[in-house]
């Protein structure tokens, strides 16, 4: 059954199977390559994606569920040319080292800035507790959170 998806602000019909997960559909489907696999069992991150406004983890999101859903990955949140505030701040910080679960961090980062204007240390560790960085860039990470609401000193 087909269904509708606005993905990065560009509506696309998907054909895949109702209980395919979202990250299937992005990467193989649609080929967007920013969400990535990192475990499959929704505790890394890497595959965040913001819908609603909400950061989601793709891997074991069921497509189904989802038809006309609005969906934005990271492609979606900035350009090279013009990178969103927390893409900016990411870069700024040195925040990411192999960079595999950046675009995962990132789009956490922007829901919690969506959700708290000015975070404390403290909500921002909690907030990005359930995405791993295995590069240990943690210090950076919440830097560059704090950069992007304006707090950085």
């Amino acid at each position: 059954m087909a269904r509708t998806l606005t993905v990065n602000g560009r509506r696309h019909q998907v054909l895949a199977s109702d209980d395919t997960p979202l990250l299937y559909v992005l990467r193989d489907e649609l080929g967007i390559s920013g969400p990535k696999f990192g475990c499959g069992l929704t505790q890394c991150g890497a595959c965040s994606v913001l819908i609603g406004g909400e950061s989601r983890r793709s891997c074991r999101l069921p497509v189904g569920r989802l038809d006309g859903a609005v969906i934005t990955t990271i492609e979606g949140l900035g350009t090279p040319e013009k990178p969103h505030p927390v893409q900016a701040a990411f870069i700024a910080e040195q925040a990411a080292q192999c960079g595999y679960c950046t675009s995962g961090m990132i789009v956490s980062a922007v829901a919690l800035l969506e959700r708290t204007k000015h975070p404390t240390d403290a909500e921002i560790v909690a907030a990005m507790d359930r995405n791993l960085c295995r590069c240990a860039t943690h210090l950076r990470i919440v830097r560059a959170i704090k950069r992007a609401a304006g707090e950085h000193a």
